[in-house]
């Protein structure tokens, strides 16, 4: 559930993904997300089916982890959405109507402005809200052109230059498969997928 009190906050992020698993890259951004963009809080919303991704893991134990790695951080928040897979057609209208009133600022990976392109209705997308760019290490140096190829020139685009650019979920949960060391991985998940047997399976 989304927090019980978000009436009270004005500016919020807006931070979709699959999140398999959650990882320091995700914290840090958001974190660096509400600095830079004055951010009231950031809601981490996971999407329970991506139509790109396979052998994903079930989304109740992605909640789990979710909600464990976001305990410490007061401004971050955990929204769950009925939606089967997002989109802006459906996804966006539910969104509005929940946190009526806020400006939403939506919070993405460089990796994703690709992503976005490809999204049917996407133009609303861009030129009603902001963009809060989180730049990947192998992005920085065409960032203004994916920009570019973007379908509509967002309606403000606020560029932050990760911290974590270099982690990623797919390293992650290669070596929570072979139980090894790799930068980004948080505690709590590592003890969650341990006792959970996650990941144990998948090749990547």
């Amino acid at each position: 559930m989304a927090h019980s009190q978000n009436h009270l906050f004005k500016h919020i992020g807006i931070y979709s993904g699959t999140f398999n698993p959650v990882h320091s890259g995700h914290i840090s951004f958001a974190l660096q997300a509400i600095n830079v963009a004055h951010l009231d809080i950031v809601y981490f919303m996971p999407e329970r089916h991506n139509r790109k991704k396979n052998d994903v893991a079930h989304y109740g134990h992605r909640v789990a982890m979710l909600k464990a790695a976001l305990k410490p951080h007061a401004k971050l928040e955990l929204l769950e959405m009925e939606d089967i897979s997002f989109s802006v057609e459906r996804t966006l209208p539910k969104l509005q109507a929940r946190l009526k009133g806020q400006r939403l600022v939506f919070i993405v990976g460089s990796d994703k402005l690709k992503d976005i392109g490809n999204w049917p209705n996407a133009e609303y997308l861009l030129d009603g809200y902001e963009l809060v760019v989180g730049i990947r290490s192998r992005d920085k140096n065409r960032i203004d052109q994916l920009l570019e190829e973007l379908p509509q020139k967002p309606r403000s685009v606020c560029l932050i230059d990760s911290y974590a650019g270099s982690v990623s979920s797919t390293k992650i949960r290669d070596a929570l498969r072979r139980q090894r060391e790799t930068d980004g991985i948080l505690t709590s998940v590592r003890r969650y997928s341990n006792r959970n047997w996650l990941y144990i399976s998948l090749a990547s």
